[in-house]
């Protein structure tokens, strides 16, 4: 291939992309008032991070997965003052501000504290609760961590981009941070002892403790400890500032936050075994991920073999088109493709697509590239003189391709497939920070539900494990039936 046509077609993609990614937040920002759109689509989109009780968290009623926690009475109260539907994106929480943005969601009510670096991104509501911050260690450690002069080169946990991982930064110099990405993972850090100790909301903590008797609460005082909470909306919506401040109003004036409290404890700690309140959960992440990573080998080796075609042809341009796709696509990350995807397709092409149909063409885009390359050694793998051999029979060079030179590349190719398929089986599980709903998203769910942060992360361990091993064992399968001799 002519290297100056493929570098020539590296550098105009390569402009492409950093087009769409410095475009994308501005042309996010030049939306008009976001109630305009809500009233237009008929539903208030609230986004949330349900792993985090007694806010926000997902609970089993009557056989029915519901959303339940002080942030989504608030929710429900905002919709049904304004009458209009509420739908709960639920998603990660570090993604939440991301998503507002793009115009994914229209609010956010997450336990959210207005600070100044998020007052720069978007806009806060009147606050609707004030909350202590606590630091929790393990039990053992109670008469030896008293105060903050104790921490000193200590591991401090926090969940990241949050207000207690701004406290440990400014409070606790001397200490270290790790930050993580939701709370349960820095719980199991602290019952694992990989952390020290963990800052955390009071009503929060309050829940873990009353599930993990071998945690306490440390006696440190922080100087800075009381934050409010408040609803985040985008930029310039002066409209739907007004409705939810309105509301906010009313549960202040009312002193409804008690009664949200109450209904959230009692919905936190109904009775029932671990697999009957979130087995459904589990068969629920099975299906999707199976979907998921079916759908994505499939289309993916579809257009992987186009690009697989387009690369060996005797079309220069066709071959470098081909050439930077793949190299792209499996030189970045499947995450950041993931997020390219979902907060792309709003941002710069105005699409309204679900995290799921989102999650679907990434896994597609991504698969694509690396079956590609399988296709691609699998046609050379099969000798020349096959391709010379039938078109010395009369075959022109396609139907060459198709009747003698694919079939045999089919054996080479059939391993390397069944493995890509195992491979997406568990990377599926990265949609689950744009709020997939397949099996690590509702392990996830299952650890901010129960409070137990490792019992779900071993049952998914165990059904990814049944999934990939029954994947290979038919895949071995179909390998010994194509290894008979024609």
């Amino acid at each position: 291939m002519n290297r100056n046509i493929y570098f020539k077609s590296m550098f105009i993609f390569m402009c492409a992309m950093l087009l769409v990614v410095f475009v994308l937040p501005f042309k996010a920002e030049a939306a008009g008032d976001q109630w305009d759109k809500a009233k237009e689509r008929g539903e208030l989109r609230v986004g949330l991070s349900a792993d985090y009780a007694p806010y926000e968290f997902e609970h089993t009623k009557d056989g029915q997965r519901e959303y339940a926690g002080i942030d989504i009475e608030l929710a429900k109260k905002i919709a049904k003052d304004n009458n209009i539907k509420l739908k709960i994106v639920n998603m990660q929480f570090d993604s939440l501000l991301g998503a507002l943005k793009t115009g994914k969601i229209d609010m956010i009510i997450s336990g959210m504290a207005p600070t100044p670096e998020r007052k720069k991104e978007v806009d806060f509501s009147d606050d609707y609760m004030e909350v202590n911050q606590r630091l929790i260690i393990q039990k053992k450690d109670k008469d030896k961590l008293k105060s903050i002069d104790d921490f000193k080169g200590k591991m401090i946990g926090v969940q990241k981009q949050t207000t207690q991982e701004e406290l440990a930064k400014s409070e606790m110099p001397d200490s270290q941070v790790s930050s993580l990405t939701r709370v349960p993972e820095v719980i199991m850090s602290l019952n694992s002892g990989k952390i020290d100790g963990m800052i955390i909301e009071g009503p929060v903590a309050d829940a873990y403790l009353e599930k993990n008797p071998n945690l306490s609460y440390s006696d440190v005082k922080f100087g800075d400890a009381d934050k409010t909470t408040a609803i985040a909306l985008p930029k310039n919506s002066p409209k739907l500032m007004d409705r939810v401040n309105k509301s906010v109003k009313e549960v202040k004036d009312k002193h409804l936050i008690k009664d949200y409290k109450d209904k959230a404890t009692e919905a936190m700690f109904d009775d029932g075994s671990f697999f009957s309140k979130y087995g459904s959960y589990f068969l629920h992440g099975i299906g999707y991920t199976i979907l998921l990573s079916f759908l994505g080998v499939v289309a993916g080796a579809i257009i992987g073999c186009f690009l697989a075609l387009m690369k060996i042809g005797n079309s220069k341009i066709l071959k470098a088109i081909a050439s930077v796709y793949i190299e792209f696509i499996r030189g970045t990350p499947l995450l950041v493709q993931v997020f390219l995807v979902y907060f792309g397709t709003t941002a710069v092409l105005g699409l309204d697509l679900s995290a799921l149909i989102c999650g679907i063409i990434a896994l597609i885009i991504n698969c694509s590239a690396y079956i590609a390359e399988i296709i691609r050694a699998g046609i050379n793998a099969v000798d020349n003189g096959q391709m010379e051999a039938a078109r010395s029979l009369g075959l022109n060079k396609s139907q060459a391709m198709n009747k003698v030179i694919m079939p045999q590349a089919i054996k080479n190719i059939l391993p390397a497939l069944g493995n890509e398929f195992v491979t997406v089986i568990k990377e599926s599980s990265i949609v689950s920070v744009i709020g997939v709903s397949e099996l690590m998203f509702n392990a996830q769910v299952v650890q901010g539900a129960s409070f137990d942060p490792f019992t779900p992360l071993l049952v998914a361990a165990v059904l990814y494990f049944v999934l990939t091993f029954t994947l290979s064992r038919v895949m071995y399968f179909a390998e010994r039936r194509f290894s008979v001799s024609d």
